[in-house]
């Protein structure tokens, strides 16, 4: 019995605590709706303060770069995490033109392109700005930090092709025309080059990009006798393109002159010159055959001549003797030294066309040393060689026109060093030197 009634109450109380437990959670379930629950909510609740020692000063919204364009503007405004009007803004190293509003942080600018155009500001280069806030009442509660701002230009600018040299040149043949091929790079910077010529050039270099040197030397030979005023023009155009196929072209005039081929000229005169020292060596030799000659005939009638003085001579000794026989000696002997001039000049008549040939070679010979002399070169660029060229050809072939009867072909097997050793000979030189 004792053992039911411990069952009856344990089941009870089991009944008990499932209604206290039902009540309760029917309480919990309109705690929201209760307004006495709510206000001890709120009392319990610590509220989230904003402005506050213990938190931290900063920029909620700050962009770390910023891009602008030309003629745009930018508007921002710069958020702290406390009240704005407690604290100051600045700004430090900004470009001109960036201002910020010192009590909202309002950022602005105007990208004016007067700004670029003058040099206070430069495209695609990253400007750092250090911004600050700072508490007016507590010094240690600011904040320093910094950004970047760029500026680009939307406007496309043309690279250009620019040639060292002005638009038209003058060169004479034979000379160098040597200038570099630069680029004035825009926005999209010229990446080949490639030249057009109105006429071949010969020997030109060739331009393929910025920075090469364009070399071309005309030849003597490139002026025609058909040019207009001896003179030609060529037209060179340099033509750039960028990776787009945006192109540029630049032109030079080279005009052309005709020119004197100093080189071809020089060995011109040099040749004459030498055909002229060559010819002087075989008048000198023939005259002194010719002036032998003469002499020869010269000393052959001298002996003539003091033949017959002496006959005479002795003839007219004889004659003043007393005796009959030398009387007739005396008149025998005069008659022979008369017999012996037609003797004479039967064997050694006077050479009276050799002499006047002997003395026109010497006056040829003096002419030509002379003109030789005279026409000299003051370089190897004299600009009168070709003048000069002229003059000693000219007189060569008068000296040969008037010399054309003597004989010089004596001296055709003899050659120049033989006619030199010749006239250096220490006989030579001792026979015709000058005596005191």
């Amino acid at each position: 019995m004792k053992e039911l009634t411990f069952c009856i109450r344990k089941t009870l109380g089991l009944i008990v605590l499932c209604m206290l437990s039902g009540v309760w959670s029917i309480a919990q379930d309109r705690q929201p709706g209760d307004s006495a629950f709510n206000g001890r909510k709120h009392i319990d609740t610590l509220p989230f303060i904003v402005d506050s020692a213990e938190v931290a000063l900063r920029i909620k919204n700050l962009n770390p770069y910023f891009t602008l364009h030309v003629d745009s503007s930018l508007a921002y405004k710069l958020e702290i995490n406390k009240d704005q009007s407690k604290y100051y803004w600045f700004l430090r190293n900004p470009p001109i033109g960036l201002r910020i509003n010192k009590d909202n942080g309002l950022l602005t600018f105007k990208a004016e392109k007067s700004y670029f155009l003058s040099g206070k500001l430069k495209y695609d280069f990253q400007y750092r700005v250090s911004v600050g806030v700072q508490n007016l009442e507590v010094p240690s509660d600011h904040v320093d930090t910094s950004f970047y701002i760029t500026f680009y230009n939307t406007d496309i600018i043309p690279s250009r092709v620019k040639p060292t040299v002005g638009s038209t040149l003058t060169v004479d043949e034979g000379d160098t025309v040597a200038f570099k091929v630069q680029c004035e790079n825009g926005s999209f910077p010229i990446e080949t080059i490639t030249y057009i010529a109105n006429m071949p050039l010969k020997g030109a270099t060739l331009v393929k990009k910025c920075d090469d040197d364009f070399i071309w030397s005309p030849g003597f030979d490139f002026v025609k006798e058909s040019d207009p005023g001896k003179e030609r023009t060529v037209v060179v155009s340099f033509v750039g393109a960028n990776r787009f196929m945006v192109r540029d072209t630049a032109q030079v005039r080279i005009v052309v002159k005709d020119a004197l081929n100093y080189p071809l000229t020089l060995e011109d005169y040099k040749l004459t010159v030498n055909v002229i020292n060559g010819y002087i060596l075989r008048l000198k030799y023939t005259f002194l055959q010719l002036d032998k000659g003469v002499k020869k005939t010269k000393s052959t009638r001298t002996t003539f001549d003091i033949t017959g003085s002496a006959t005479a001579l002795t003839g007219s000794i004889m004659s003043s003797s007393t005796s009959e026989s030398s009387q007739k000696v005396g008149k025998v002997m005069p008659s022979v030294g008369v017999s012996l001039v037609p003797v004479k000049e039967a064997i050694s008549p006077q050479k009276v066309t050799e002499q006047n040939q002997a003395s026109g070679i010497r006056t040829a010979i003096k002419r030509l040393e002379y003109m030789i002399s005279d026409n000299a070169l003051v370089g190897e660029r004299d600009p009168d060689i070709a003048r000069k060229t002229s003059k000693l050809k000219e007189e060569l072939k008068q000296i040969q026109v008037q010399l054309v009867d003597i004989p010089i072909e004596i001296t055709s097997n003899m050659s120049e060093k033989e006619l030199n050793q010749y006239f250096n000979s220490p006989k030579v030189n001792k026979k015709y030197r000058t005596k005191k």
